[in-house]
């Protein structure tokens, strides 16, 4: 019987699942320690594996790991003192950034800070050309006079961005070689190996912000590592990337760009693996945690993956507000409406909802840490959704005084009543959610009416009735492990690496020897990447993309190929796949218009892992444990309460009610109806 662990640390709570290979699984989260994460990791881990009655040593599968350490680096800026080396002229890079303005008429739009100060950004005097061509080369000496201003500001990291290095990284890799000679302990990030893509700004700000975590991930998964290994665990850990795939430590603390949404692209895989256990070609993920909530596309039972994520949005989570990176990752909405999301009144004198969160420290008001602010979990308590003595099955209680103090000093400022602003705090999340939802799908030409809602997260099944009913979801599916089914997506993902480099070129007059240089070189990486994890380099699975545009456009169409194109070479197939995907997402082609080929993109994928689901109880339908009273659903009569570890396999339950499992509580309105399937799973419909 092998035994495999994973461990995700959430901006609230640290989950972690204990996946047996004849599919049964534990699973048992705690509060995220923010000042130590790992001190939760092991924390988590141990509480798991003693429910589970096993020890570390009994871990001989895989050990994966979901991380916010880079996104709470960033955020809170804790960061070490870091550098930018830029091309004479280029100094203000990242406080010009592209010059867009995302709200166009909005004289109070924010942007994030840069996240390297212009006084620790130094010039060098370098030049190479757009087509690759070194029209200056670096000097020695003035490198090496850098390093002495470097050390001298104590500089930690540095950031090393010269223009054009996306063609040719000869000049990077000059002065990367003399700090390394001249000050060793600087931990070094260059463009042409962190991001080498076309686009300065993004380029530059993917990099400071490898340069910026790198001292934070590289101890950081070192220490994983250390304690693994003294607890006797057998296998060195993969950590989970943005792109849905997982990697080794090594690899991931140098590139910690890549680990940003690790923890919400677990969630989407895990999506994508209950919509092939169902049979659901396409769903719409709802993954609602403590801080945030993230909606995701699964489309042909694979979640939507994108080449440029944004983080640390500073106004109202709008797109352009934050800063860019250029990195693969699953595409996701994520606005600011978790359990600990916290209602204020604003200077309109209305209720609104986040994006400030209680996190875990101190946490919502029921959570007895002194925490004053009405929060969402605040408000489902007192709706009477959560029972305060079964939270986490009781060894967390909730005060629900201090839930209700909090709501009526939030009432008071609206002059309304307790019931009336709690409701008022579930319905706004449930329209803020569904609005970013809305948006999201019809911004990738997606209908979003009628698609399954599956739901997940600690507060996701207590508010995902409400989201759908306002997406016109026909079923929400709340799937077994709902909680910590991020963790438990993290089990099921493969080995993967995505690669990238830029090449912009006429479709029509490709270069297929620059073609094959840059995809031999992302092969080698692949390679390189997989087999520190593992995988073998004869079960490796290469998928060649591209990025393709209408010339004269700004914004690429990422197309993935069925086969290599280097086998056939043929501009016009490619140029029929790229119509293809162009019109699906905007419903016109301007044919007439010649293609251009911006980027080349390279998966490498390890063999898929073969995950086998305990089914749910059968025999006789459970009865209901008690009756509670809903506030919301007065009219409705009392709640009907199940346990729903007790509910045997097609059975039927009514709505109201509310289905308590010892992590978090599916909530059933009036006038829905679930039904438990053979796997687990609650689908919950509206009644006709």
């Amino acid at each position: 019987m092998s035994l495999s662990l994973a461990v995700d640390i959430g901006g609230t709570f640290t989950d972690a699942v204990l996946r047996s290979s004849d599919g049964s699984v534990v699973v048992d989260k705690t509060l995220t320690t923010h000042g130590d994460l790992l001190e939760g990791f092991f924390r988590a881990a141990d509480l798991v594996l003693k429910k589970a009655g096993a020890q570390p040593s009994s871990v001989d599968g895989v050990v994966v790991h979901a991380t916010t350490v880079v996104t709470n680096a960033l955020i809170e800026r804790k960061g070490q003192t870091t550098a930018l080396i830029i091309t004479r002229g280029f100094r203000d890079v990242l406080s010009i950034r592209n010059e867009h303005r995302y709200e166009m008429y909005d004289p109070q739009i924010e942007f994030a800070d840069p996240l390297i100060p212009r006084e620790l950004t130094f010039e060098v005097d370098e030049r190479v050309l757009a087509d690759g061509q070194v029209l200056q080369t670096v000097d020695a000496k003035q490198i090496r006079e850098l390093a002495a201003k470097l050390k001298a500001e104590g500089v930690v990291a540095a950031a090393i961005c010269l223009i054009n290095a996306f063609r040719n990284g000869a000049n990077e890799q000059a002065i990367a070689q003399v700090l390394r000679e001249e000050a060793p302990e600087i931990y070094l990030s260059l463009s042409s190996h962190v991001a080498p893509q076309i686009r300065e700004y993004p380029r530059a700000s993917t990099t400071a912000i490898n340069a910026y975590t790198t001292p934070i991930t590289e101890p950081y998964l070192k220490g994983l590592k250390v304690g693994l290994e003294k607890a006797g665990v057998a296998n060195q850990p993969l950590i989970m990337l943005s792109s849905g795939g997982v990697i080794g430590a090594e690899i991931a603390g140098r590139n910690p760009v890549r680990m940003i949404e690790s923890g919400p692209a677990a969630g989407a895989l895990a999506a994508a693996y209950f919509a092939e256990r169902l049979g659901l070609d396409r769903l719409m993920s709802f993954d609602m945690g403590g801080t945030t909530a993230k909606a995701c596309l699964i489309e042909n039972r694979r979640p939507l993956v994108t080449g440029t994520l944004e983080v640390d949005r500073k106004y109202r989570f709008a797109e352009g507000s934050g800063m860019p990176l250029t990195i693969p990752s699953i595409d996701m909405i994520e606005i600011g409406a978790g359990g600990g999301s916290i209602a204020s009144v604003d200077s309109l004198g209305l209720l609104k909802v986040g994006p400030r969160s209680a996190g875990s420290e101190p946490g919502p008001a029921c959570y007895g840490r002194g925490a004053q602010d009405a929060t969402v979990t605040d408000a489902d308590l007192v709706l009477g959704f959560l029972d305060p003595d079964n939270f986490l099955g009781g060894d967390m209680k909730l005060d629900k005084p201090a839930a209700e103090a909090a709501v009526d000093r939030l009432a008071e400022r609206l002059n309304t009543s307790r019931a009336a602003t709690a409701a008022g705090i579930f319905r706004i999340v449930a329209e803020a959610m569904a609005g970013a939802t809305r948006a999201h799908a019809t911004d990738r030409g997606v209908d979003h009416r009628g698609l399954p809602l599956l739901a997940f997260g600690g507060a996701g099944p207590v508010h995902a009735c409400a989201v759908g009913e306002l997406l016109q979801s026909t079923a929400v599916i709340f799937p077994p492990q709902a909680s910590v089914l991020s963790a438990f997506g993290s089990l099921v993902t493969p080995v993967r690496l995505d690669l990238v480099r830029s090449a912009l070129s006429r479709l029509d007059a490709l270069d297929w020897d620059q073609v094959d240089r840059l995809l031999g070189e992302m092969t080698k990486e692949g390679v390189e990447g997989l087999t520190e994890a593992g995988v073998s380099e004869g079960e490796i699975v290469w998928v060649v993309g591209a990025d393709l545009r209408y010339s004269g456009q700004q914004n690429e169409v990422g197309i993935s190929f069925e086969e290599d194109p280097r086998k056939h070479r043929d501009p016009q197939r490619i140029h029929k796949a790229f119509e293809a995907a162009y019109f699906a997402q905007y419903g016109v082609n301007p044919s007439h218009v010649p293609v251009e080929v911006v980027s080349w993109r390279l998966t490498a994928r390890g063999p898929d892992n073969v995950v086998h689901a305990a089914p749910a109880r059968s025999g006789e339908p459970a009865e209901p444990k008690g009756e509670r009273d809903v506030s919301l659903w007065a009219a409705a009569g009392k709640a009907k309460l199940y346990d729903r570890k007790s509910l045997a396999a097609g059975q039927s339950i009514q709505g109201p009610a509310l289905v308590e499992e010892r992590e978090t509580t599916v909530v059933l309105p009036p006038g829905w109806t679930g039904v438990m399937d053979s796997m687990g799973c609650i689908t919950a419909t509206r009644n006709s």
